[in-house]
């Protein structure tokens, strides 16, 4: 047994009694055995907390940091600049200790937070309606997928374009394995599904039709098209978007988008090891009561003060039980409020700003690579911070690990998500990057 619980042994057999098992192994027959752990964990021994916490530090300092390489990472999660005033003001303690309020009456400030993220977040996608947030891009969008299947009761198919994150897709299949969805993968060309495509699958029984953009290639969909075959047929259109692109492009409100979702990463949260995360999930006002999480709306009590509630939460599995459209029952509320500083704080013209550096950057590296022998753009598809190369001689994992060496960046190798794309691999640029940085990664390339 874990010597940290505090339950004793006479405990443990009472409980166990209870709930009619022999043994606590026997909890856990769930599990396939070929996934138990069969032997105790091999644990180093017992150590003072000065001790520990050298070692710690001995691990971290070996460890590669931001301040030594440089990154071009892409696929989901981005380096972009965060203001020192967003880590000031979202890392106060009422900020950092606040969790999600379950009752009308929980903080106003809290409230008040969710209200602007809210807010800003409708202003920035051009929808009606936000929640206040969900653990991160993926799995709004299968809830987006859920709350669709709510919609259109009658219909089963859903379009899944292959130029879908494949985290998202996977986790997307994970969700609606149960549903009685038929999920039907829409081929690329180019970097891109093209219109055509879509048109030949749509019929009355398409649920929905999703569309990353950018995509998971880092190139530019024809949205406006994809939005008008979806609704000809009755289906719904979901988009995913990345919210910096938004500067940009033409956000989802604008292309008549039903729901739109996305990673919220980018707006004042660092990579980390993989994210901080935060799900954006909107709608249309006329499928407001169908959307999951939590929906904050400001109101006047009787003296005519302005004040904050919770709306809509009856949707949720903690209040319907079984008749529930969502479990979603919580939300990453302190990211939340890192991207409602982050976008007050930038405001309209320096997200602007952001995205343009963002595809200038990225249009002055995809030109030098293009010039090399080595390397291929691999799509010809317009482009927003990130593109997708092609190694021409020899495997990409091989040119990446040489650049790493160098403190040099890129990926991830797309070889990892399918068989056929193993000379292929991501290299984004953001408006962190510089052109000497960006001329140091092609030198680098060509060595």
């Amino acid at each position: 047994m874990n010597p940290y619980l505090c339950t004793t042994d006479d405990e443990r057999k009472k409980l166990m009694d209870e709930i009619g098992v022999s043994s606590i192994r026997e909890l856990f027959q769930g599990i396939p055995a070929h996934l138990q752990l069969e032997k105790p964990l091999e644990m180093d021994a017992p150590e003072g907390e000065y001790e520990l916490a050298n070692k710690i530090r001995g691990l971290a300092a070996n460890a590669p940091s931001p301040d030594s390489f440089i990154s071009f990472m892409g696929g989901g999660i981005y380096e972009h600049f965060i203001p020192s005033l967003v880590h000031h003001l979202a890392e106060r303690s009422e900020f950092v200790t606040s969790y999600t309020p379950y009752q009308p009456e929980a903080s106003q400030g809290n409230l008040q937070v969710f209200f602007e993220y809210q807010s800003l977040i409708c202003r920035l996608f051009e929808m009606d309606v936000s929640n206040a947030s969900h653990y991160d891009g993926a799995t709004a969008l299968a809830e987006a997928v859920i709350m669709a299947k709510g919609i259109r009761e009658n219909r089963r198919r859903i379009l899944i374009p292959e130029t879908l994150h494949p985290f998202y897709r996977e986790l997307l299949l994970a969700y609606i394995r149960h549903l009685n969805l038929e999920p039907v993968i829409l081929k690329s060309q180019d970097g891109i599904i093209p219109p055509d495509a879509i048109q030949k699958s749509v019929n009355d029984n398409v649920l929905c039709v999703i569309l990353q953009n950018p995509n998971f290639f880092g190139c530019i969909e024809e949205m406006n098209q994809a939005s008008e075959i979806a609704h000809t047929s009755g289906a719904l259109f979901i988009s995913v978007v990345d919210p910096i692109s938004l500067g940009l492009l033409a956000p989802p409100g604008e292309y008549d988008a039903d729901i739109a979702v996305a990673e919220g990463q980018s707006l004042g949260l660092p990579p980390y090891f993989g994210g901080e995360t935060l799900g954006i999930f909107t709608c249309k006002k006329e499928f407001m009561r169908k959307a999951p999480g939590r929906l904050v709306g400001m109101t006047k009590d009787a003296r005519g003060r302005r004040g904050f509630v919770l709306t809509l939460q009856t949707r949720e599995q903690h209040i319907r039980r079984e008749k529930a459209t969502s479990n979603i029952c919580t939300n990453h509320a302190l990211n939340a409020t890192r991207a409602a500083v982050f976008l007050s704080t930038l405001g309209p013209r320096g997200i602007e700003e952001m995205a343009e550096n963002c595809h200038s950057n990225a249009e002055y590296a995809k030109g030098l690579i293009q010039s090399m022998n080595d390397f291929r753009i691999a799509f010809t598809a317009p482009t927003f911070k990130e593109f997708v190369v092609r190694a021409v001689n020899g495997n990409n994992r091989e040119w990446m690990n040489k650049l790493m060496k160098k403190g040099l960046y890129a990926g991830p190798s797309l070889e990892r998500f399918h068989k056929d794309w193993k000379d292929l691999f991501l290299v984004c640029a953001t408006e962190l990057r510089t052109k000497a940085e960006i001329d140091a990664l092609v030198q680098a390339m060509k060595e």
